[in-house]
Order: structure tokens, then C-alpha cells, then sequence
């Protein structure tokens, strides 16, 4: 298999991000973001996802961290649509529940090359610690942009506002990790009746 790698880098007046990534990694990661909570929620990505990333991001974090991790959800998405290639002989579709304590949350992705986000979280607090919690559909939103994928986010039960992220975090590392693998059965051939994605 040709190896999955992509490195992207965009800069603008409020961010300069680069990523670099591996879709058949084993969940090595290196995160310098400024924004602590957002590397701790990648690092779920990566290594639930089995994907290798190193992420060094530098924003306007003297307005806000709205920038940076919008940005950072764009540059990501970027890098795994460079990544994933020609989509021929991938599973496209992947999904998980995963639990924390007592919160669940459930994740489905296809990587179909239509961006759709179906974001179902309430969160109990609107701070986890000095982050902002709305930050989160921004990543998410700016990511499937980006990847050209849909993704339904849905956060079932929770009452601990951190382990609610982490549950969606964690859950879309592994539904990744079952989208992006690859199917032997279908080796060669595009996981779609229309012929592309």
C-alpha cells in the first residue's frame, strides 16, 4: 500500500498552522497548539484513530482561541483529504460509541466528499477550565469542510462537561480508524455505485 502521509501548512493574519500526519500510523503524536485542551482532544483522535500527527499551531491567542481551533480543524481536514487519496478500496463508512464514566457519545463518518456536520452536543457548562466549549463545533465544522466528509456527532448522556468532549473525541478517532481502513474485498475499486467520491 502506498503510504498515507500528508503534510499541510496555511498561513494567515491569525494563524500559521502545519500538520503532518500518517493514516497507518500507531497514535504517535506531538501537539503545541497554545490551546492545552485542544491538544488533549487531538490526542484522543490520534490515538484512537491509529493515526500518527504532529501539530504545531501559533494564533491570535491574545483575542481568543476561536482562530486556532478553527484553523487547526481546517488544516487537519486539509491533510487527511490530501492523506486519504483516491478512496479506492476504503471501508468510507465507521462509527463507535464510546463511554467515559458517565457520559456516551456516538460518531459516524462517510468519507462520501459532500462536508456535512450533524452536531448534537449539549454541553452541561459552557468553560472547561478557560476553554470554550462552542470552540468544539467550530473545529468540527471547519474539519468536515475540509475532509469532504459527514459527520453525525452525537453526545447521548453526560453530566461531566469534560468527559462529554472527550467521549466525542474519542469516538471520532475510532470511527476514522474503521472509515479509513482498508477494505480487501474491495481493493481497486471505489466504494460507490456513482464511480467517485
Amino acid at each position: 500500500m502506498t503510504p498515507r502521509t500528508a503534510t499541510v501548512t496555511r498561513n494567515t493574519l491569525e494563524t500559521q498552522i502545519q500538520i503532518t500526519l500518517n493514516l497507518d500510523g500507531t497514535g504517535k503524536a506531538a501537539f503545541s497548539t497554545g490551546v492545552p485542551f485542544l491538544d488533549h482532544m487531538l490526542d484522543q483522535i490520534a490515538r484512537h484513530g491509529l493515526i500518527d500527527m504532529d501539530i504545531v499551531a501559533h494564533g491570535d491567542l491574545q483575542i481568543d482561541a476561536h482562530h486556532t481551533v478553527e484553523d487547526v480543524g481546517i488544516t487537519l481536514g486539509q491533510a487527511v483529504a490530501k492523506a486519504i487519496g483516491d478512496k479506492k478500496g476504503l471501508v468510507r463508512y465507521g462509527h463507535a460509541y464510546v463511554p467515559l464514566d458517565e457520559a456516551l457519545s456516538r460518531v459516524v463518518v462517510d468519507f462520501s466528499g459532500r462536508p456535512g456536520l450533524h452536531y448534537n452536543v449539549t454541553f452541561p457548562r459552557a468553560m472547561i477550565g478557560s476553554f470554550d466549549v462552542d470552540l468544539l463545533r467550530e473545529f468540527f465544522q471547519g474539519f468536515v469542510n475540509h475532509a469532504g466528509v459527514t459527520l453525525h456527532i452525537d453526545n447521548l448522556k453526560g453530566v461531566n462537561a469534560h468527559h462529554v468532549a472527550e467521549t466525542i473525541f474519542k469516538a471520532t478517532g475510532r470511527a476514522l480508524r474503521m472509515a479509513i481502513s482498508a477494505d480487501e474485498r474491495m481493493a481497486g475499486i471505489m466504494p460507490s455505485t456513482k464511480g467517485s467520491l
